[in-house]
């Protein structure tokens, strides 16, 4: 998607709201999987506001950086259809 951290945070405002799921990497070969909503957008950083079943956490925060560099993959939920979009750093 976006190749610059402006582009990705224009591309994240479009989206408030929406559900998705994250792909994070945790470290030592591991990766995380959450779903939640895009609750907030800042200067610096995301909020993902994370299903509570799932979680034993409210919120999580990324920085765009984190997009651009692919240390996170976002994958939004068309509402209206069944297909989804994905957001990357490319």
């Amino acid at each position: 998607m976006g190749k610059t951290l402006l582009e990705i945070k224009r591309a994240l405002d479009g989206n408030l709201g929406r559900r998705l799921t994250l792909k994070a990497n945790g470290g030592r070969r591991k990766t995380v999987e959450r779903s939640g909503i895009l609750a907030e957008t800042y200067p610096s950083v995301f909020v993902i506001e994370l299903d509570q079943d799932e979680n034993s956490f409210e919120r999580v925060s990324y920085s765009y950086a984190d997009v651009l560099t692919e240390t996170v993959e976002l994958t939004f939920f068309d509402d209206k259809t069944s297909g989804s979009v994905a957001l990357s750093g490319q």
